[in-house]
Order: C-alpha cells, then structure tokens, then sequence
C-alpha cells in the first residue's frame, strides 16, 4: 500500500523539465558544426543566427551575444568571434568520432560534453589524432532544454563563452 502511494505520489508532482532530453539542443549545434567542417562545405549556416538563438539557447546567453553582436569589432567582423567556439579553433578539419553525453542534472543545469576529433586530416601524429571537448551548460526554460553557456579549455583552463560575450561587449 505504501509503495503504490508513492508511487502515485511521484506521478503527481511535477517532473523537472530537465528530464527533456538536456542533449537535444547540443546535438542540433553540433550537427550544424559538423556540416560547417565538413569537406567541400559551400554553405556556412551560423549556429548563432537568430532562429537558433531564440530556439536552442537561453535568454541570457541569447541577450549575452546579442550585445555582443552590437560591438564594432562584430559589426565589421559579422560575429564577435574570431574563432568557432564549438571546436575552439580557426582551422580544422572535418569531426570525426563525435559523442555527445549528458551528466546528471545539478544546481538546476546538466553538463552535457561533446567530443570529437577535429584535426585528423593534418597528419597521423598523436597532437593531430586527440580529442577535444565542449561542454554545454545546459538548462530548463520555458519547459524545453536550452544551452545556456559553452565551456572551453585553453591550455588546462576553462574559460565561458558568457564571460567571453560580456567582455566583446564592453569593448
């Protein structure tokens, strides 16, 4: 009897809405990446333009990126990066072997890494064969899963995308 009240229990209270499939929004970005890098790509399609904005990242990030987006440099450049912040580089290479996994929902947001290889096509030594990974900070708005930043590392620190967009838009 008190297992079936439990159980009961638990259908009644509400579901955090991380339990929405926190990757969705991480493998649309990725799949985008991939066709980016992809040889003999002819069509760049923007992961930041403002369908995706709206649609796979929070509003802070979106408004984040938004004034960063409104700097000169980006005026003039046509995106406040110099680089592509999913791979963390200007030159690459098609992905290869690319994983997308999620962790465990905590303080409200899931980690979600995504994994690849993107400097294959540069020779066969171990520096060019390596991983490298993105994780996405993700988290619940309005019901859905959304990116709401994008940590990269630099030689053995991580650094945020966010904090990147507010110091592009205190320039």
């Amino acid at each position: 009897m008190l297992k079936a009240g439990l159980i009961a229990l638990g259908l009644l209270l509400p579901v955090p809405a991380l339990a929405a499939d926190a990757t969705t929004p991480v493998r649309e970005v990725m799949s985008v990446t991939e066709a980016n890098w992809r040889e003999g790509a002819s069509e760049f399609q923007d992961v930041f333009a403002d369908d995706r904005l709206g649609r796979l990242f929070s509003k802070d990030f979106a408004e984040r990126y938004r004034k960063a987006a409104a700097s000169e440099y980006a005026k003039e450049a046509g995106t406040p990066f110099s680089y592509d912040v999913i791979v963390n580089a200007q030159d690459g290479c098609a992905l290869r072997n690319i994983s997308i996994t999620s962790g465990p929902a905590r303080d409200g947001a899931s980690e979600v890494k995504a994994r690849f290889q993107g400097l294959t096509c540069f020779g066969s030594d171990q520096e060019y064969q390596a991983f490298t990974e993105t994780r996405f900070r993700v988290i619940s708005e309005g019901g859905k899963p959304v990116i709401d930043d994008i940590i990269l590392t630099m030689d053995g620190s991580a650094f945020s995308i966010k904090s990147e967009l507010d110091a592009i838009a205190a320039q």
